[in-house]
């Protein structure tokens, strides 16, 4: 399984907020590239990358940072916030990222999701983030009225192979994944899964884990890691224990 550090941009800095509200941010550092090069150097195979000013006022506002983000690590970085047009995902991808995350427009705007998966793949991403297992879209500020579920399996019939599944209540928290919730979301949807939300502890690794043959794949790991509750060297050993070393049932699994 992977472990994706999270590197949420606001202001230029590296932020991380709680339950996604602007008004509840801690600053960890003023140079996100320098925080991008830390997590490569610890081992990390791939970035996660938030512009949350994009995500608040609906149009990327860090390019700049995040193209600097990209040329400066080798490992592949994928990106949301704010992508909401066709010509904004060709910006981003100019920028030198492996992939974004679409999450707005995956909503409110499927014939744009179909267009943009038959131009570039895999390259295209969707972020589901859940509230009360309810869609959030434009910076998680408004509720779409569509469960997270519906809005997966439309996403999959349209091309999608993997998605970003957060539980909005428990990001920034570090009281654990909503494990029932990624568990059901994976199960109706049988899509791809990175999980975020809540990753406290390497035991919530090691639960996620136990989800890989319902399509979990990845984690992503933001404010554990800048708290120093485990190291992502830890994380990472955790995430390639060999499968007898995570055989303990689970009542999801």
């Amino acid at each position: 399984m992977h472990v994706i550090p999270a590197i949420d941009l606001r202001g230029g800095k590296c932020v991380r907020l709680l339950q996604g509200q602007r008004d509840r941010q801690t600053v960890y550092s003023s140079d996100p590239v320098a925080v991008a090069q830390a997590w490569e150097q610890a081992g990390a195979r791939r970035l996660h990358v938030v512009d949350l000013d994009g995500a608040f006022t609906g149009r990327p506002q860090n390019q700049e940072l995040i193209r600097a983000i990209a040329a400066a690590v080798q490992i592949p970085v994928q990106v949301g916030g704010g992508i909401r047009d066709e010509a904004t995902v060709e910006t981003v991808l100019e920028l030198g990222v492996a992939g974004v995350i679409l999450g707005t427009a995956a909503v409110t705007d499927p014939h744009l999701l179909a267009r943009l998966v038959a131009r570039f793949g895999d390259r295209i991403m969707v972020g589901i983030d859940c509230r009360d297992g309810l869609v959030a879209v434009r910076g998680w500020e408004a509720c779409a009225g569509e469960s997270g579920v519906e809005v997966g399996r439309r996403a999959k019939a349209l091309g999608i192979e993997r998605v970003v599944f957060t539980d909005i209540g428990r990001d920034g928290t570090l009281r654990g994944p909503n494990i029932e919730a990624i568990a059901g979301f994976c199960t109706a949807t049988r899509l791809k899964v990175i999980a975020s939300g809540g990753v406290s502890t390497l035991d919530d690794i090691r639960t996620l884990k136990r989800l890989a043959h319902l399509g979990v794949e990845g984690v992503i790991v933001g404010k554990a890691l800048y708290e120093r509750a485990f190291t992502l060297q830890e994380a990472l050993a955790v995430a390639e224990e060999e499968e007898s070393a995570c055989e303990a049932d689970h009542p999801l699994s």
